[in-house]
């Protein structure tokens, strides 16, 4: 992840739920008082959020030591150990919660990733996620779902072209979208084409597209499209694709397989704080 963007994030989201101060913690406890808190998973999944855990307590206090347990991308049994964090109780109890949100989220993602290439079982198609992503969370949920060993569709707008079926009506037809597109484009953006009928994949195929994607097709129809297309061209499948069908997917030779689900209808992995004074621990 990149380290400045993720500071700033992380610097907003303290803002947000610290505001002027922690009134409780300020209150109960003197500032020099240290101790000690173990982050634990409360249910089997994947983990993902090292450099959260890092970035998030030393933003709050430069001197607090965390000893990572667990890397990104490591499957954790329930009752595992993460995290242990040591330092000034005010910044360990002040960041607890924004960091176990963020964690929390990021590590659900990678689960539910996991989840879904296991259910897939092709090693020829790669699972990858798409732009439904919470705002302002985009970067930290396509790490989670690297983590869960899937790959990143477009990060945004600006990264890759994706034709879809109201430019097409907008632009009158999908060759004119391409021709348009090639004009004003560098040769290093790829252009993708989603198409819903044969007579769109050829002339996708035919407009030159980098990629083209099918949209709401069911295998038997993604077989027969993926005849209409030559090997230099990359194929993906999107649209009504759950977890509960992916496995009718496992003998398709599209190269990717969009779900949007990853980062939209995950649920959150159950991870806990304990916290320990100085002296009992």
């Amino acid at each position: 992840m990149n380290q400045v963007k993720l500071r700033l994030l992380v610097e907003q989201f303290f803002i947000e739920d610290i505001g002027e101060q922690d009134v409780t913690t300020s209150s109960i406890f003197e500032a020099d008082t240290k101790g000690e808190m173990v982050f634990l998973a409360k249910e089997a999944g994947v983990f993902c959020g090292e450099d959260i855990v890092s970035c998030g307590f030393q933003l709050l206090d430069p001197d607090i030591e965390v000893q990572l347990l667990v890397k990104d991308g490591d499957a954790i049994s329930k009752g595992q150990q993460l995290a242990k964090i040591s330092g000034k109780v005010a910044a360990l109890l002040t960041g607890e919660r924004v960091v176990l949100n963020l964690i929390q989220r990021m590590s659900g993602i990678a689960t539910l990733t996991k989840r879904a290439v296991e259910k897939l079982n092709n090693p020829h198609t790669r699972i990858c996620d798409t732009r439904k992503t919470t705002p302002g969370l985009r970067m930290l949920e396509k790490y989670a779902v690297h983590c869960g060993g899937g790959y990143n569709h477009r990060y945004g707008l600006y990264d890759g072209v994706m034709i879809k079926d109201n430019h097409i009506a907008f632009a009158g037809s999908i060759t004119k979208a391409v021709v348009n597109v090639r004009e004003k484009v560098g040769h290093m953006v790829k252009i993708e084409v989603e198409t819903e009928t044969k007579a769109q994949v050829i002339e996708a195929v035919e407009a030159g597209a980098d990629v083209i994607m099918f949209d709401n097709r069911t295998p038997e129809e993604i077989d027969q499209f993926l005849q209409l297309v030559p090997e230099h061209i990359i194929t993906e499948a999107s649209g009504g694709i759950t977890l509960d069908n992916l496995s009718d997917y496992e003998q398709s030779k599209v190269d990717y397989i969009s779900l949007g689900f990853l980062t939209h209808a995950y649920r959150a992995l159950d991870i806990s704080a304990k916290v320990m004074i100085e002296g009992e621990i």
